[in-house]
């Protein structure tokens, strides 16, 4: 039987009209594994911020069997293209619910409460207005002990952690201004300042890191 999730450029060659981000199958992997050590091990809801093509949420609920992911995007083509490929994927559609509509600069964000917020490669890839909602909308998402947990690039020290980081910060720039790395420290101030603890910080693969906060 054809899984749609193994080699993701094989299902966009018989579905062309899917968005495929391919950096989700080169991460996916790590970052379930250092998930699936963080979120409770009983049954609980996630919701990712800025899901991009939805791969993200797919992988990770079939990895993670008691994880329920609400994806959300922030435009209608965003939330038809996640549900392209939850399309493909009937077995999880269960655990992996609709996606909703969402912008991460608007909080607070309608919805219930949840175990954890989750978003990867979004702060370098918006305007810094995007980290300080996502860091309030969590807040009011979260109950106490609820985890905020964001994977990407960023700068520690005020310091690049590696040349290839350099490298992208410089051409994120050319591309739009308020784009670009940003410090670990000030998104821990953040943070902090909207009642979260800094819990870890995990090293991940290509110089990323997973930052995780939890609620006060």
């Amino acid at each position: 039987m054809f899984d749609p999730l193994a080699d993701p450029s094989a299902t966009v060659a018989r579905h062309p009209h899917l968005v495929h981000a391919p950096a989700c199958a080169r991460n996916r992997a790590p970052i379930a594994a250092a998930l699936a050590e963080l979120l409770p091990a009983a049954p609980c809801t996630v919701l990712e911020i800025a899901s991009g093509t939805g791969e993200h949420a797919l992988w990770m609920a079939r990895h993670m069997p008691h994880v329920t992911w609400q994806p959300s995007e922030g435009t209608p083509e965003g939330l038809a293209a996640i549900e392209n490929w939850r399309a493909l994927c009937p077995e999880l559609a269960c655990r992996v619910l609709p996606p909703v509509l969402l912008d991460a600069t608007r909080p607070p964000w309608p919805g219930d409460r949840v175990a954890a917020v989750f978003t990867a490669n979004l702060t370098h890839i918006a305007p810094w207005a995007a980290t300080q909602g996502l860091l309030e909308g969590a807040a009011a998402r979260l109950g106490p002990g609820g985890l905020l947990l964001i994977y990407g690039p960023f700068n520690e020290g005020g310091a690049f952690t590696g040349p290839g980081n350099a490298a992208f910060d410089a051409d994120l720039r050319r591309r739009n201004p308020d784009w670009g790395l940003r410090n670990r420290e000030d998104l821990d101030a953040l943070a902090r300042a909207q009642g979260f603890v800094v819990a870890t910080v995990r090293v991940m693969p290509a110089d990323n890191r997973l930052l995780a906060f939890r609620r006060a």
